[in-house]
């Protein structure tokens, strides 16, 4: 079976939740700035879990949102080298 039957779909997803992630950052920095409702930490996290982790860490730079948390500050990369080794891992099997 073709690769690309799998990879653009992948492709596709890994750009939306990434562009999601991002935008979330950028939405709970604006909301925290008017003291406005936040968006809850889990769901920024679960974001970047389910893939968005580019999105999450690009995010948190480019709006200096969430660098004082341990949590975000560790975490995020965290997940973004989870999925680098997972990334990885797939390539080699393949």
């Amino acid at each position: 079976m073709d690769a690309n039957v799998f990879l653009f779909p992948l492709a596709v997803y890994l750009i939306a939740v990434n562009l999601v992630s991002f935008l979330q950052m950028g939405a709970d920095k604006r909301r925290a700035k008017l003291g406005a409702r936040r968006i809850r930490e889990k769901v920024l996290f679960f974001t970047a879990l389910i893939g968005g982790s580019v999105g999450a860490n690009l995010g948190m730079a480019a709006f200096r949102h969430k660098t004082k948390h341990r949590s975000f500050v560790i975490g995020m990369p965290a997940i973004l080298i989870l999925h680098l080794v997972i990334a990885a891992a797939v390539c080699i099997l393949l």
